[in-house]
């Protein structure tokens, strides 16, 4: 049986950036913290980890999940390059997938002028009970999937934490 929060419980969340380049220093990590930022003004406590690409992501996701965290929030990964790994890295984790949010933020983003944001794929689901959002590395696909995520995260969290429909 899964431990389930009590309603008003702090809100926890990691953000997990998944970029080589940003692990290893080459440049500066800009969608993190946007996230870190929606996070903390939606009453969310984040946590933020670096990581590279491909194993080191599959590591980290594997140790934050066992924490348990009501959210946990990626960027990076979700394009079709051949390092780009981390929607199918996630997936084994997840009890549940969510299509409709995925699709969602799809939809944003190409209402939002971006085209190619159909090229973006993420992996967006329930594991155990934590959510679990992939998001583009893009600081402006980051902020159209959260503007999404923003009107279905306290509802999902409450409905983890056995909270009534």
């Amino acid at each position: 049986m899964t431990d389930i929060q009590p309603a008003d419980a702090p809100r926890t969340a990691i953000v997990i950036t998944v970029s080589t380049r940003a692990a290893g220093g080459i440049y500066t990590d800009r969608s993190g913290p946007v996230i870190e930022e929606r996070l903390r003004e939606w009453g969310f406590t984040p946590d933020a980890v670096i990581v590279a690409d491909g194993p080191a992501y599959a590591d980290a996701i594997a140790e934050v999940l066992a924490g348990r965290p009501d959210l946990v929030v990626t960027t990076g990964g979700t394009g079709i390059g051949p390092k780009d790994l981390t929607p199918e890295m996630t997936r084994p984790h997840l009890d549940k997938e969510l299509p409709g949010l995925e699709a969602q933020m799809v939809a944003r983003g190409v209402a939002n002028g971006v085209p190619a944001s159909v090229l973006s794929r993420s992996a967006c689901g329930v594991a155990g009970t934590t959510l679990v959002v992939n998001l583009p590395g893009s600081v402006g696909g980051v902020r159209d999937g959260l503007d999404v995520l923003a009107d279905v995260v306290d509802h999902a969290v409450s409905q983890l934490r056995g909270g009534d429909h």
